[in-house]
């Protein structure tokens, strides 16, 4: 539980960074994921969260 709550920790760190660093950039990709259908976003997110397993799966071992 404790690695989990870390994990959280650190993805708010990285996207708090991104958004203090870069506030423009990031408002205009919030706007280009309108473009992007569904199924490709579905698609990405699926793909990231298996990397993201596989690599604590590894790390793990």
């Amino acid at each position: 539980m404790r690695e989990l709550i870390i994990a959280l920790g650190l993805f708010l760190f990285i996207e708090g960074v991104l958004y203090a660093l870069f506030p423009s950039k990031m408002k205009n990709m919030l706007k280009k994921l309108d473009a992007i259908a569904n199924k490709q976003l579905r698609t990405g997110g699926l793909i990231f969260a298996l990397i993201g397993f596989a690599i604590i799966w590894y790390l793990k071992i």
